[in-house]
């Protein structure tokens, strides 16, 4: 099938002049776009299967919470994904690489890989063989992080930089529907699974809920709902891609995988390479940072598990998905930089209405408002950050450097998040929420900053576009 290169080449004519509403919103409606949900199901729908829903489950089989907290750990292979990144970037895998091209071959590769691992995180039973279920929780885990690396790249790859947020909206858009089918979905198939009864006997062992076949059953169709993913790599084309000369020895692989990417970053910006790396660090901070003592909160408050339930998986997806097409659609027609901006005002404000809710008091109809405000900011920030990362990359290395700076956005506020109990044991909850929101002050002199110094990221001719930036 030959290369898309349709979807990746410029428009002459937007760069002149502002889309029409209509315009706009049919954007969603474009291949590439309903693409991009597809294959944003496909990464989200591992992530809570290793982290959240496994959790849970190990815990109905009896495993003890400290236990279960360090098996937490199999996450960080998301953090590290920049490590293999230039090998998805530049190494060709036998045979699949000609058939596919290099990032479709990556992406069904790695999503085969997770098939399988949560096949085997079906079978085995976490009360006898939980060595066997942790490898293949951390084989999920590195092989979706490799999907994540290939499936960065082929979105970057398959619109220019005028069309990334709406990419970035639908691709969250998938993300977030696989995460409530990942999450209350296989809770919903393991309970209607299970035979006999549910309710434990008095003075039943730690376990004596647990059904394998349940569970078998729920990771059995968990697995088969990657298939979405894999259909749509099978049925779509190969982006337009940047051809790359051969390197003679394995040193200058090397130079031109691990090497180039990072030094084409900095020659391309310079001394504002520091002040982007600073934004792209911090700019999620509020959130992250605010989010760890969410839960704990809702508990203190006084909600119950199906007042939380209702609103953050109503309401407030609902608001994300809002939020989400609302940044990608600005960003289209604002720019990245603005909406940007406005993202950050949002997610800090957002969190000053969490300080009023924690003086305002048990009040189901307030918590809906709140969750709705802070998740339709959020879905407004995420696209807009999607699109401001995607436009600085390079083609040439796209893989590369776009999995440098989605890990590096969570390394530094999730340390941070860290403290955060202790700091709401010192003081309280509406103190904890306010300083939070004040933590996003810097995130808005960067970003005036960043518009101002670095004008490569505001144009639509810029490093992710169909061609790199011309040599000056």
């Amino acid at each position: 099938m030959p290369p898309d290169t349709s979807a990746a080449t410029p428009h002459p004519e937007t760069s002149s002049q502002r889309p029409s509403w209509g315009e706009t919103l049919r954007v969603y409606l474009e291949p590439a776009s309903l693409r991009m949900l597809a294959l944003g199901f496909s990464a989200g729908l591992p992530l809570l299967l290793v982290l959240g829903t496994l959790s849970f489950r190990l815990r109905e089989a009896g495993l003890d919470r400290a236990t279960i907290g360090y098996l937490s750990w199999v996450g960080l292979a998301y953090g590290f994904k920049w490590c293999w990144a230039p090998l998805v970037d530049r190494l060709p895998i036998p045979l699949l690489t000609r058939a596919l091209g290099r990032r479709r071959s990556w992406l069904l590769m790695s999503q085969f890989a997770i098939m399988a691992a949560l096949v085997g995180m079906a079978l085995a039973d976490p009360r006898t063989e939980l060595t066997l279920v942790v490898w293949c929780a951390l084989a999920v885990a590195f092989a979706s992080a490799t999907q994540d690396i290939a499936l960065d790249a082929f979105r970057i790859e398959s619109a220019d930089v005028r069309h990334q947020g709406a990419l970035a909206a639908t691709y969250q858009t998938g993300y977030r529907v696989a995460m409530i089918w990942a999450g209350a979905g296989v809770l919903w198939i393991a309970a209607r699974a299970e035979i006999g009864p549910v309710v434990p006997a008095s003075g039943a062992a730690p376990g004596a809920l647990y059904q394998q076949a349940a569970w078998t059953t729920a990771y059995l169709v968990m697995a088969a709902s990657m298939l979405v993913g894999v259909l749509t790599v099978l049925f779509t084309r190969e982006p337009a891609r940047v051809e790359l000369p051969p390197a003679r020895d394995a040193a200058e692989w090397l130079k031109s995988a691990l090497v180039e990417p990072f030094a084409d970053f900095l020659k391309r910006y310079g001394k504002q390479a520091l002040l982007i790396l600073a934004l792209i660090g911090v700019y999620r901070i509020s959130d992250v940072v605010m989010g760890i003592m969410a839960n704990p909160f809702y508990v203190d408050m006084g909600y119950t598990k199906d007042e939380v339930a209702a609103v953050t998986k109503v309401y407030g997806i609902v608001m994300t998905l809002v939020g989400a097409f609302l940044g990608g659609a600005l960003s289209l027609r604002w720019g990245v930089m603005r909406v940007l901006m406005l993202g950050a005002v949002l997610s800090a404000g957002s969190n000053l209405l969490f300080a009023w809710l924690a003086g305002h008091g048990h009040d189901v109809t307030a918590l809906i408002a709140v969750i709705s405000a802070d998740n339709l900011s959020a879905g407004v920030a995420s696209a807009a950050f999607i699109a401001y990362l995607s436009s600085l990359t390079n083609v040439k290395y796209s893989a590369t450097q776009y999995a440098l700076f989605s890990s590096m956005m969570l390394l530094a506020p999730k340390w941070l998040a860290g403290f955060s109990g202790a700091f709401v044991d010192a003081y309280d909850y509406a103190t904890f929420f306010t300083v939070t929101a004040f933590l996003g002050l810097p995130v808005l002199l960067l970003v005036w900053l960043a518009t101002r110094l670095t004008p490569e990221a505001n144009r639509p001719a810029g490093s992710a576009a169909a061609q790199p930036p011309a040599e000056s």
